[in-house]
């Protein structure tokens, strides 16, 4: 498994037509279904006049949890082709968001699948796509005396350091690359 995953950095937007219908589509960067959940019903409040509110999300560095939703239109129609540039792409913690206002002609399947997946496609056109670290907390506990060789680690790798307590036995959570991780640990281990 990689220690790297890509994902967009704001909100885009995204526009596509097609016999009279206009497709909104909206990307949002997003970490929680919560979030999913939340910003699908602000769009379908926001919305209310559409005819469709359809999206798709990919959460987590692995790719694994993601869901497509065709909201009332023919099955395998929206959400998957939404779910499609979002693979195709090769994105992850995203909500693609989009809304269909009917223009009065019916599309057909194939003419659906094309306009949702057209929208999808300019939303993530106009956005920022940004490469991430997958980062693992490491937390030590020290004696004070040891102060200096820690930091020395610390400065020599430069993770990111979320915490610190010093007391009579001190304690660091230092935030680093997933890939790093059990070298920061080894060095860190070798000054008890």
């Amino acid at each position: 498994m990689t220690d790297e995953f890509k994902t967009i950095a704001d909100i885009s937007e995204g526009y596509y037509t097609e016999k009279r219908s206009k497709f909104l589509a909206f990307a949002h960067p997003v970490r929680t279904v919560d979030e999913v959940k939340e910003l699908i019903a602000q769009y379908r409040k926001r919305y209310y006049d559409a005819r469709h509110v359809c999206y798709a999300y990919m959460l987590g560095a692995e790719r694994t949890e993601f869901r497509a939703n065709d909201d009332g239109e023919p099955s395998s129609t929206a959400g998957k082709p939404i779910l499609g540039q979002i693979n195709s792409h090769e994105l992850t913690d995203i909500l693609i968001v989009v809304v269909r206002y009917y223009g009065g002609v019916n599309l057909g399947t194939s003419g659906l699948i094309v306009a949702y997946r057209e929208a999808a496609a300019d939303a993530i056109a106009h956005a920022t796509v940004e490469t991430r670290q997958v980062e693992e907390l490491v937390r030590y506990s020290f004696a004070y005396p040891q102060m200096n060789d820690v930091m020395r680690i610390v400065k020599d790798m430069n993770p990111r350091i979320v915490s610190q307590t010093y007391d009579n036995t001190c304690e660091i959570v230092l935030s680093i690359r997933k890939g790093e991780a059990d070298q920061l640990r080894q060095r860190l281990g070798k000054l008890l």
